[in-house]
């Protein structure tokens, strides 16, 4: 009788295809499945013991989640957990994505990346300064420098546009000037280089909203269409890599032509962040229809959205707050101490001064943000992103009869000081996730954009995984829900699949022993709060999940009720992976 490393018995297994749950147990060896039995042939006679065994009591078990949409590329060299991801039951990160990263970089470029990375995903410049030992100039190096270091989760990267450009233009690049052919023909080669060196695709962006500190667009953002035809070109002939891109939302229509033609010329996905957006808000049904004209050409055009809205969290120690544009908080309180300036917004002084100042400075768009009060929801016990017109600043600061600047004011103040408002920016307008809802059913849709290790102060959307699994499946009340069997085959095997990591993201002999064992009814997404955990002591949200029983990375337990062992499997993926 076979003794197996580990043994997980009694689970009701939801094995990543989408097939129906069914109850069984799985038997790992050398951090791969081996045997998956169904319940009536699983007793111990029959799957044999293990060294470890997990008596999942009929909690969920299922593939461990791959996040095809994060930003790790720092954090990843200090962060051996790459936290919110490891506590959310991830066991593969995509990182590299919007066309930012930190390879390949001239010796005279590391302050200007940290620059860059920081306005676009508002990573705190001073904990990437502190973090960051550059131990590489070129992509190949940087990957080498990778694959000396473990996580508890596999970590895939992609060719940034941003950095590639500024390594081979200077500040030509970094300027947004046009491309000549010879610095295309260099960019190609050092896209192909990387690729074959190991990274998984190439990654771009072409939206406004993506800007160093300095306000500076991302290099490429401009760049003419010719230059990303010569990276397709390079891809193709590396023979794999996702084309993946930020674009500004309004733009999509106008630029799905050159997106086909992509596709064409490398016959791998080109992957597009999806939204829907105020500025034109029923824009998405007609992207729908042009991902599924694709589809029906045989063009791997694909799209990734979020489960939830895309929302920014103010608060007094967060990014951005409503006052941040009033004179007193500029000439008086920006820049001190935190304990200083949850003392002094506490005092009737600076309460009437801030609410009674009018803005200065804000663009349109900080104005929106900032401003929007019927837009703009407290966060308070259980975070609720789908909340209701009526709980809006705006409505409940009219069902109390007082100004919404009060209310905002004042529930940054509860909580200690801690108190959040919420604005979702992207994916709620009309008050409703049913877009979302309709998005996540297109096999054109994947799951993405939680942004992982990104906008630190300002938006917290790493726990996506788990809100898809207990919202969408389990609690969503005012509309449809989705099945829980579809929900985990959208992040495990189809985002897998994606990137090319055919080894992983289902419950099957052969492939990855990357599992979740969780307890289902209780799990559950905490509310976001701020700490300053970075290096320096730099401040981020972080969201925990309660209910994962245990998360297990090519074999080992690298958490067991939400702490983690000293288990460290996780390595860097060069390429694409085979069952």
């Amino acid at each position: 009788m076979a003794q197996h490393d580990l043994v997980i018995r009694n689970a009701l297994l939801v094995d990543g295809t989408g097939a129906e749950r069914r109850h069984g147990s799985v038997a790992v060896d050398d951090g791969i499945i081996t045997e998956v039995v169904d319940a009536g042939k699983a007793d111990a006679e029959q799957i044999g013991a293990g060294h470890q065994e997990i008596d999942a009591d009929g909690r969920l078990v299922t593939p461990g989640w791959v996040d095809m949409h994060t930003h790790y590329d720092a954090q990843a060299t200090w962060d051996p957990h790459l936290t919110p991801s490891g506590w959310h039951g991830v066991t593969t990160v995509i990182m590299g994505n919007c066309g930012v990263g930190f390879a390949p970089a001239a010796n005279d470029r590391h302050d200007w990346l940290i620059e860059l990375m920081e306005g676009v995903e508002d990573i705190p410049g001073a904990a990437m300064h502190e973090g960051i030992q550059w131990e590489w100039e070129t992509f190949p190096e940087y990957l080498d420098a990778l694959s000396r270091r473990n996580w508890v989760a596999d970590i895939g990267t992609q060719v940034p546009h941003g950095a590639l450009r500024a390594f081979v233009m200077g500040e030509r690049g970094a300027d947004n000037e046009d491309a000549t052919i010879d610095d295309i023909a260099e960019m190609a080669r050092l896209t192909g280089e990387g690729l074959r060196a190991g990274a998984l695709g190439f990654s771009t962006s072409r939206t406004p909203l993506h800007k160093s500190i300095h306000g500076e667009l991302v290099p490429g953002t401009h760049a003419d269409i010719d230059e990303l035809m010569g990276i397709a070109d390079a891809m193709a002939e590396a023979g794999h890599g996702v084309f993946q891109g930020a674009f500004h939302h309004t733009d999509v229509p106008d630029s799905f032509d050159w997106f086909k033609e992509i596709t064409r010329r490398t016959g791998k996905p080109l992957t597009f962040n999806f939204v829907q957006t105020d500025a034109a808000p029923d824009l998405w049904r007609d992207v729908l229809g042009m991902l599924d004209d694709a589809r029906a050409e045989g063009l791997r055009v694909t799209a990734q959205s979020t489960g939830r809205p895309i929302g920014v969290l103010q608060s007094w120690l967060g990014t951005v707050h409503p006052f941040l544009g009033c004179p007193t908080w500029r000439r008086e309180l920006a820049g001190l101490p935190d304990d200083e300036i949850l003392r002094r917004v506490a005092t009737p002084e600076v309460r009437q001064a801030l609410i009674t100042e009018a803005p200065e400075g804000l663009t349109r768009f900080q104005e929106f943000v900032f401003r929007s009060w019927d837009k703009m929801w407290p966060f308070a016990g259980e975070a609720d992103y789908e909340p209701v017109s009526s709980e809006s600043v705006a409505n409940r600061a009219k069902a109390g009869g007082i100004d919404p600047v009060e209310l905002a004011y004042d529930q940054l103040l509860s909580n200690g000081g801690h108190g959040i408002l919420y604005f979702p920016l992207f994916n709620y307008t009309g008050h409703t996730l049913d877009p979302l809802f309709e998005m996540h059913q297109n096999p054109s849709v994947k799951m993405g954009l939680a942004d992982s290790g990104a906008h630190c102060a300002t938006i917290c959307d790493g726990g996506m995984p788990s809100f898809m699994l207990s919202y969408w499946s389990r609690d969503r009340s005012r509309g449809g829900r989705l099945p829980l069997e579809l929900v985990v085959k959208r992040q495990t095997s189809e985002t897998a699949q994606h990137y090319d990591l055919h080894d992983r993201g289902l419950l099957a002999p052969g492939y990855r022993a990357d599992i979740n064992v969780i307890d289902y009814d209780a799990l559950t997404v905490e509310a976001p709060h701020m700490v300053g955990d970075f290096p320096t002591g730099a401040k981020r949200y972080v969201q925990k999940a309660i209910g994962y029983n245990a998360t297990i990375c090519a074999g080992q337990i690298v958490s067991q009720d939400g702490e983690f062992t000293n288990a460290l499997p996780g390595k860097l993926l060069r390429g694409p992976q085979h069952s």
